[in-house]
Order: structure tokens, then sequence, then C-alpha cells
């Protein structure tokens, strides 16, 4: 009997042991594999934060001062307060993701399909001007901030889905040069509907109040009361509302495009089927990483530089250039120009590294923001400016998001027993870029009252003029440099990217050969007996 064992057990192990322990591999490698299907699906999950941001980002300002007819320092305080509560709600969120237990659909999708209806309620009664006499501050803030809340519980688990698609990092940057593509051209689409329906439309401005002084006080009563254009201010109301319906219901196909198309994998960003660590320690290992800290640190300021151009670029095409009709052409022209370029930095960056492609590409702004600021008003020099920035901005969308992965990587090498923690590395990220964009849009909106900024004008004295180019030229280029000096104390290049690749593959294959070893020796003893 124990001879016959004996054989059975023999004939066992080349017929049913080996075969699946070679075959193994070739069946994860097979897996790690994301098709194009998979990856437009996750792509297009991107579209709906960009698409909403872009134009809360370009319009939110001038319709709380023009179409809201608000104080410019309640504008302010709305704009500050609704970015600082949205950079506190990132690491909030990824709290209690880190918190969430995994589901038949994973641990992120959840998070994703049921913010989705109360952010596109919220975001359309963002553009509803209330018909009451006070409170209109409130509202505004009400509504800004819970979309805020909303839309973080859709973007941060999006954004470390990254993590959870692929354990390859090849997959990853792939999959984050379509999100990018998918993401830029959210924005052109947040851009050409909100611009383009908004633009039919003309929004009634009233002469400069100066007049008031004119000898003849008749005349300038006349004056001050006429207004330029033909169309009233309830059609302006109108077409933002349409405007935030249409995108509303793209936010809302998006979702179900992500959660029907993607799949998330538990095993793709552990090695093991661990369950993570404390939220506390995980954000103490985080925040003690170097290369996490100098990166987002130079991060920091050229994403505050191309929000701060983003936010009042409306009234500088507006009022200082003088192209009233004209700005949401000129804003779709960069976002185009962003688009299409978006695959020219992805081979960029294969070609000659992450570190290179971001002192390139963001550098390439400095002199084109220069210009628009210095020459004078000029439509074909404007939109030449606004192509050559379109190629800037899309190595700014592309960049972050394609070299947060890396230090994730890093920082699993070097915490190789500390899992769960993807979502902290992102969210901390967006909240750092947030609160300081906050920041510089209050700020800079409450410069524009105090330079005297005149609600609904059809000009603006020469004051609130330098106010604006110092808002979209000097102190962009100023950050911009800033950021560019901290690049250079980012300690990974592709040199060590490629190590850090290596040592990962061999780690997994390491783990994966002691989960083989282990399967095939309980299956051994189970044929024995």
């Amino acid at each position: 009997m124990a001879g016959g064992g004996g054989a059975g057990a023999e004939r066992a192990r080349p017929g049913g042991l080996l075969p699946p322990a070679c075959r193994q591999p070739r069946r994860k490698e097979n897996r790690e594999r994301l098709s194009v299907c998979s990856k437009l699906c996750y792509a297009v999950g991107g579209a709906p934060y960009q698409i909403t941001g872009c134009a809360l980002g370009f319009f939110l300002q001038i319709y709380l001062l023009d179409v809201a007819q608000l104080d410019p320092f309640y504008a302010s305080i709305i704009l500050f307060v609704g970015r600082a509560w949205d950079a506190i709600t990132d690491p909030m969120v990824g709290f209690f993701i880190s918190k969430t237990s995994w589901t038949r659909v994973g641990r992120l999708m959840p998070w994703i399909i049921f913010s989705t209806p109360f952010a596109v309620t919220a975001y359309i009664l963002i553009w509803f001007v209330p018909d009451i006499s006070r409170g209109q501050v409130m509202w505004y803030l009400f509504f800004y901030c819970i979309f805020q809340t909303l839309v973080t519980c859709f973007h941060v688990p999006y954004s470390a889905l990254t993590m959870f698609i692929s354990r390859e990092q090849s997959e990853r940057d792939s999959a984050t040069a379509y999100r990018m593509t998918v993401e830029v051209l959210g924005s052109v689409l947040g851009t050409a509907i909100q611009g383009q329906i908004v633009g039919k439309v003309d929004t009634p401005c009233v002469e400069n109040p100066l007049f008031v002084s004119m000898p003849n006080s008749s005349v300038a009563m006349e004056e001050l009361n006429m207004t330029r254009d033909t169309g009233s201010l309830t059609d302006t109301r109108n077409a933002y509302m349409i405007a935030a319906g249409v995108i509303g219901g793209l936010y809302v196909l998006c979702a179900i495009i992500l959660s029907v198309g993607v799949r998330e994998k538990r095993e793709s960003s552990q090695l093991q089927s661990e369950e993570p660590g404390s939220f506390f320690q995980g954000l103490k290992l985080v925040m003690n990483h170097g290369a996490y800290i100098k990166l987002i640190a130079g991060f920091l300021f050229t994403s505050l530089a191309f929000m701060l151009l983003e936010g009042n670029f409306a009234l500088f095409c507006t009022y200082t250039l003088g192209f009233r009709n004209e700005f949401h052409n000129i804003l779709l022209a960069i976002m185009l120009s962003a688009t299409l370029t978006i695959p020219l930095w992805q081979w960029f960056l294969t070609r000659f590294g992450k570190k290179t492609a971001v002192y390139v590409g963001i550098s390439s702004a400095i002199p084109f923001l220069i210009l628009v600021a210095v020459l004078d008003s000029n439509l074909i020099v404007t939109y030449i400016v606004a192509v050559a920035a379109g190629i800037s901005v899309a190595a700014a969308f592309l960049l972050p998001w394609s070299m947060l992965p890396d230090v994730v990587d890093d920082f699993k090498l070097q915490h190789p027993d500390s899992h769960g923690h993807e979502a902290i590395f992102f969210s901390f990220y967006v909240f750092f870029t947030k609160f300081a964009s906050g920041v510089s849009l209050g700020i800079s909106t409450l410069s524009l009252d105090f330079a005297g900024y005149q609600t609904r004008g059809c000009s603006q004295p020469s004051e609130v003029h330098i106010t604006l180019k110092m808002l979209v030229s000097a102190v962009p280029v100023g950050l911009i440099l800033l950021g560019l000096l901290l690049f250079k104390l980012y300690p990974i290049d592709e040199e060590k990217r490629k190590k850090n690749k290596k040592a990962l593959q061999d780690l997994r294959e390491e783990s994966n050969s002691s989960n083989s070893s282990s399967e095939s020796d309980n299956t051994e003893l189970a044929s024995i007996v």
C-alpha cells in the first residue's frame, strides 16, 4: 500500500503538479495586460471631474460677479471657502476609503457609483440664481461645498484606482496616458459646452459709473442705465442652467461607463492579501517619504500657476484684452491644443524621461505668458499664445499622475509590509493642490475688489487691468520657476525608476514562487493521502 501510494504520487507529480506551476506565471502575465477597451473605460471615468472642474474654474468667478451680481468680497469668500473645503474633504475621503471593506464590485467603485446622482444635483444648483433678496451668498457657498464633497467622493477613489487595475508599471503608465487624453478632452468639452452655450447670449453690461460726474447728469444717468448688449440677464442665467444640465448628463454617462467597463483588482496593488494598516500610521509613513514630499512640493507651485491662470483668464480676456465675445473661443483653443499634444508628451516622457518632460513641458509656457501681458491687445497673437499655452497645459495635466505611481512603487520597496495606503498618496496630493488654489483664488478675487472692480461693468479701471496682468502673467511665471527649482530635489530619475521596477518584479516573482511552492506542497500532500 505504501509502495502504491508512492508510485501514485510520483505519477501525479509530472502530470498534475509541474504543468500548473509552469502555466501559472503565463496566465498571470496574460492577466496583467489591459485591453484597449478597459483602458478607454477607465479613462472615461476621469472626464466628469475635468468637465465640471473646467467649467467652474473658467466661468464661476465671472458668473458670480456679472450674472449673480455678488459683491467681489463675497465672491472671494465663496471661492476660497469652497476650494479650501474641497481640499479638506480629500484626506477625509481617503481616510474613509482606507476603512472601507471590499465588496463584490471592489473597495473604491461603490464610492464612485453612489456619489454620482447627488453630485450632479448639487452641480446644477450652483448655476441657479435663487429669487431671494437675502441668502444668495449662503446658497452658493452651501451648494459649492456640497458639490466639492461629492465630487471628491468620486475623484479620490478614481485616482487611487490607478494602482488597482494592473501591477505592471508600463500598463499603468499607458492607462494614465489614456486617462489624461480623455481628461483633457473632458476639459475641452467643459469649456466648449459652457462657453458656446453661454457665449450665444450677450451678457448685458453697465457703462462706467464715473460718467455720473459728467456736467449733463441726465445724460450720465442714461449712460449708466443703458446696456451695450441687447440680451437680457434672464437669458444669460437660463443659458448657464442649460449648460449645467448638459454637463450633468455627461457626468452620469461617464460614471456608468466606468462602473461597467472597469474591474477593480484587489491583488493588483497588494503582494499579499493582508489587511491595510492604520490610516494614521500610513499617513505618518507617507508624509515621511522624501520622494513624495518633493514631488508634491514641485507640482504644488506649478499647478497653482495654471489654476491661477485658469481662474482669471476669462476676466483678463473680457476686460484687459477687450475680447468680450471671443474669450470662450480662446479658452477652447487652449484646451484643444492641450488635447492634441497629450500623445506627444507621453512619447516624450517615454523617450527622454519624466523629469526632463517636466522641465521642457512646463517651462515652455513662460515666454507666452509674458508675451500676452506685454504686447498690445491683438486677437491673432492671443490665439497663437493660447495654442502654445495649451501645449504646456497638456504636460501639467499628464506628468503629476504619471509620476505619482512611481513614488508609490518606491514607497512599497521601502515599506514592503505596509499595504493599503494608495488613497493617501493621491488624496493628499490633491489636498495640497486644492487648498493652495483656494487661497490663491480667494486672494486674487479680493485683490480685484481692492483694485476697484465694477460688477457688470462694460469696462474696468486701469488698476483692475494691471491686477489682471499680474494674476495671469507675473505671478504664474514666478510660481512655475519656483516649482521647477524644487523638482531638482526629486530623487526618482529614469535610472532609479527602472531599478525600482526590476526590484518590484523580483519581489512579486518571489512572492508568487512562494505561493506556488506552498500550493505544490499542499497538492502533493493531498495526493499522497
